[in-house]
């Protein structure tokens, strides 16, 4: 089975909302909600990966926190170990774009449990 180790940002705002982007139709699992990131690039780091991601994803630059969580999820065609992080945007007015997601959104904490995630994301919102 291939396996991919992947990053994803639990972006936090001023308001101290998350950023929670829906996977659109032309990606895996389309229509599940995910932390924004991507693919580990051979030779880079975790958290450079994931600002790199989020600068081609979303168009904007961020700063990268701590750890949150370090899952492996095996789908039905491809192991995942995803890493997620706290990050900040670094300009607070940027507004992220969702280039490759249907939609981005700004949810409480309290908010968040109500999504349909993809299954490598739950541990994540179950620790935040």
């Amino acid at each position: 089975m291939k396996k991919v180790d992947v990053v994803g940002a639990v972006l936090v705002n001023e308001n101290n909302e998350i950023l929670c982007a829906l996977r659109s139709q032309a990606m895996s699992l389309p229509g599940m909600w995910e932390f924004p990131g991507g693919k580990i690039e051979a030779g880079e780091s975790p958290q450079a990966a994931l600002k790199r991601e989020i600068k081609e994803e979303l168009g904007i630059e961020i700063t990268v926190g701590e750890i949150i969580a370090d899952v492996t999820y095996e789908y039905a065609t491809v192991m995942v170990r995803l890493l997620t992080y706290y990050a900040k945007m670094i300009d607070s007015e940027a507004v992220p774009v969702a280039a490759e997601h249907e939609k981005l959104e700004w949810l409480g904490r309290d908010k968040l449990a109500k999504l349909k995630w993809a299954p490598a994301d739950i541990p994540t919102v179950e620790r935040i």
